[in-house]
């Protein structure tokens, strides 16, 4: 794989995260003030304002899933083993890697992957 596209994978890795950090903070706040503004209130009140720290705590722990793998990612572009399939070590198609950057299989063991997790 050319130097040139990993290096642009690099940025928009680093820029994805920089994203996801920022939106992390967003959530914090939201979520803090979601729990500061809580009154005693009707039960109907009191559920949606349950709905609305479940929807924040989930984005959250979706956004810090996809660090974890961009920070992954990251870590293979400096070890020289960025683009490379994890599990069968074939080189990810750079269409993939555009798509998802963070990506840590090729195609054909990602389905597999996700079959036998059914």
């Amino acid at each position: 794989m050319d130097q040139t596209f990993i290096q642009r994978m690099g940025k928009s890795l680093s820029n994805l995260k920089s994203e996801i950090i920022s939106n992390l903070i967003v959530s914090n706040e939201d979520f803090k003030e979601i729990v500061e503004g809580m009154d005693p209130k009707d039960l109907a009140d009191i559920a949606s304002d349950d709905i609305d720290r479940k929807m924040i705590e989930a984005i959250g722990s979706q956004d810090l899933k996809r660090l974890r793998l961009i920070d992954s990612a990251l870590t293979r572009i400096q070890q020289g083993k960025y683009g490379l399939c994890m599990k069968c070590g074939a080189r990810i198609p750079k269409d993939r890697l555009e798509a998802i950057p963070y990506a840590l299989m090729c195609i054909g063991c990602k389905t597999q992957d996700e079959r036998r997790n059914r």
